[in-house]
This record gives structure tokens, C-alpha cells and sequence, in this order.
């Protein structure tokens, strides 16, 4: 079940005096559960009990909500972060009970924050820059042998993790649910990990060299823009323009709109299970086929971010059946990692064994999105030494 915000549909007719907050914590749920892009001003509106005049004037649009709501997540963040005192205590317990609470963050930050103006996208990234930094001086606190480097990795890989489960509707009893996404958490803020090498400086960016193929050069751009604005955030003349050709030129290589992201969502489903079949070839057991399809996957995503998040958030805009499709194999790819899981702890019941599945998955996601570390000299096998310690049995 989702467990979105607490919103009290007010009688319609009545002014609450915290109408305001009432309507953001709506359009929140909205927001989270249905997508940016599928709810109108008028379900908002609906959602409180008020008409859509009366919502106008407390907000000019949806986008001036949209950011008053992503402006309200990463507050509520920055607060929690807050409270964990001095000396730190419970940093695992603190975040694991913050993102049960506020399960909708993850999805309004990572997926969401993409329909804002580019203004308030770039305050809103400063605000996350600067949430990241102030958790990874509470994690040198605690740990006081890590690095400003290392402190950072580990304050984003805990954020990620705690905001996995914002991506999927799985659930455990309590207190069996807060006990495990803890657990996980704890295993991010104890982690060793290797010095990240800040002395060198950052990856240098690969030269990009333009594909010959014009459909190529397309099919590139479309996912970067995809991944950047949304499917629906972008247009056919947007796609040219950053393939260097009128927009009109894009329907020589594609019919559609669709029909990109199908190639695109085709392409990447192909290359993650080259990647799985590689790993599992090579593996002496189970737990050496996790660890090598882990590897697979981090490698994968480190090289295609944009692709990798066009994977995640972008199959609903695909036509019913292709989007089907993209489902049943997405699935399919998540079972795999569960399958080898289990056969490695056999004690795991199918839902604790893929609760944590995907948070590595995306923890690994997440990384791969955030500039400032992707760019780091080996970067993804630090995620994977990470993420290794996510997919063991609990602990005894």
C-alpha cells in the first residue's frame, strides 16, 4: 500500500485556516502516486473540496505547486537531518523512520523535480548539494576516520537508500518493515570504503564523438532529454535541435515520438540482460552470480544514466502494449537478482529479498544521476563494494 502524506478531505464549503497546507499535502499525494503530468489543478482542487478559483488564489499554477511541494520535501529532509543532535545517535534509525513517514520524498525529488523551471531546479539542487554535505558531517562525526570525500559517497548512498522505497509499493509488518530498511541503512553508514582518490581530481570527461548514423545521434539525444525533462516535457523540434536537424528531419528515421522511447527502453532492456547473462556465465555460485550482476549493473548504469533513468521512470508513456512489455521484463530482471538471493539465504521470505534488491539497485541508480559523483575515478566499483553489503541475509 502507499503510504503517502495524511490529507483530510476538509467539508466542502468551510475555510480551514490551514487551507494552504492542506492543498500542498494533496497535491503531494497527487503528485507521487499519478505523476506531475496526469493531474490537473482540478483534481487538486477536488482532493481539498475547494473550486479551482479558490486554489488559484493561493497558487498561479502547477508548476508554482510543484515547487512549493519539492520546496517542502527537501525541508523536511534538511529537518530531520537536524535533530540527529550532537553527538550524532541513531543515524540509520533517524532516516529509516524519516523516509517510512514521508515515503513520497524519494519519487518528488528524483522523478518530479524534473517538470520545474530550470530555476528553481538549479535552487532545489543547491538545497539537495547542501542536504548531502550537512549529513555527511553528521556520518564524520560519528565516524571520524572517514574522509570529506568518503563521507559524502556514503551520505548520498544513505539518502538512496532510504528513498528506495519511495519507487515501489512493497511492505513488511511492523515493526519488521522499520527494523529492515534500518538495517540497510546501517550497513551504507558503516560501510568501508576505499579512498576515493580526490587527490588525482575528477574523471575527465570522455571526448563525445557524434555518431555517423543520424537515427544513432537521435536516439542519444532523445534519452538525454527524456532522462532531463520527462517524455512528456519534451518536444520533436527539441529532439532535432540537439541532434543538429529540423525537427520535421526527426520523422525520417522514427514515425513517432513513442516510437524513440520504445528503441530507447528496447536497447537498454537488451543491454542490462547481455550484462546478466555475462555475469551468470562466469559465477562459481550464487552469491559470486549476485555479486558479478551487481557489478553488470553498476557498470552499466555509471556508463548510461541517462538511459538508466529514461528505464526507471519513462514506461508509461510507451504505448499499452510495448509498455507491457517493458513491465513484465522489468520484472523478469528484478526476479533474476531475488532468484540468486535466496539461493544464497535461503532464510529470506520474496519480499525482504527484493526490499532489498532494490535498494541496491537504486543506490546505484542515484549515484550514477548525482554529477558531483559520477565523475569520481572509479566510482562505480565503490557503489558495488557498497552495495554488496545490501544483499547478504540479516544480520544475527
Amino acid at each position: 500500500m502507499v503510504n503517502g502524506p495524511d490529507v483530510v478531505r476538509p467539508a466542502r464549503g468551510t475555510r480551514p485556516a490551514n487551507r494552504r497546507e492542506l492543498i500542498v499535502s494533496a497535491a503531494a499525494d497527487l503528485f507521487y502516486r499519478k505523476g506531475f503530468q496526469n493531474i490537473g489543478m482540478g483534481e487538486v482542487a477536488e482532493a481539498v473540496a475547494i473550486g479551482p478559483s479558490a486554489l488559484y488564489r493561493h497558487f498561479r499554477g502547477k508548476q508554482g505547486l510543484l515547487a512549493t511541494v519539492i520546496g517542502g520535501a527537501l525541508a523536511k529532509v534538511d529537518a530531520a537531518i537536524g535533530e540527529m543532535g550532537e553527538p550524532p545517535h541513531d543515524i540509520a534509525g533517524a532516516l529509516a523512520a524519516f523516509a517510512l513517514t514521508h515515503r513520497e520524498v524519494g519519487v518528488l525529488w528524483q522523478r518530479e523535480a524534473r517538470h520545474l523551471s530550470e530555476a528553481d531546479r538549479a535552487e532545489f539542487r543547491a538545497d539537495a548539494r547542501r542536504i548531502g554535505v550537512r549529513l555527511a558531517e553528521v556520518l564524520r562525526r560519528q565516524r571520524p576516520e572517514l574522509d570529506a570525500a568518503q563521507a559524502d559517497l556514503l551520505a548520498w548512498c544513505a539518502l538512496a537508500v532510504a528513498d528506495s522505497i519511495s519507487f515501489h509499493g512493497l511492505s513488511l509488518p511492523e515493526p519488521e518493515f522499520t527494523a529492515l530498511l534500518r538495517e540497510l541503512i546501517a550497513v551504507v553508514v558503516d560501510a568501508p570504503v576505499p579512498v576515493l582518490r580526490a587527490d588525482s581530481g575528477l574523471r575527465a570527461d570522455p571526448v563525445a564523438l557524434a555518431a555517423n548514423s543520424r537515427r544513432e545521434a537521435i536516439l542519444t539525444e532523445s534519452v538525454r532529454l527524456f532522462a532531463e525533462r520527462g517524455f512528456a516535457g519534451v518536444s520533436v523540434d527539441d529532439i532535432g535541435a540537439a541532434a543538429g536537424i529540423a525537427g520535421p528531419s526527426v520523422y525520417n528515421h522514427f514515425p513517432g515520438k513513442t516510437d524513440i522511447l520504445t528503441a530507447a527502453m528496447v536497447r537498454g532492456d537488451e543491454w542490462l540482460r547481455m550484462g546478466m547473462h555475462r555475469a551468470l556465465a562466469a559465477a562459481s555460485d550464487p552469491a559470486d552470480g549476485l555479486r558479478r550482476l551487481l557489478g553488470s549493473y553498476s557498470e552499466f548504469a555509471f556508463e548510461n544514466p541517462y538511459l538508466i533513468r529514461t528505464l526507471v521512470s519513462e514506461a508509461e508513456y510507451l504505448p499499452e502494449a510495448e509498455r507491457e512489455r517493458a513491465r513484465l521484463s522489468q520484472r523478469a530482471y528484478i526476479t533474476e537478482w531475488v532468484h540468486l538471493l535466496r539461493r544464497s539465504h535461503p532464510e529470506l521470505d520474496p519480499v525482504t529479498a527484493r526490499i532489498r534488491v532494490q535498494a541496491a539497485q537504486i543506490m546505484v541508480n542515484d549515484i550514477a544521476s548525482t554529477p558531483h559523483l559520477q565523475r569520481i575515478p572509479d566510482i562505480a566499483g565503490a557503489v558495488t563494494e557498497i552495495g554488496a553489503g545490501l544483499l547478504v541475509a540479516a544480520r544475527g
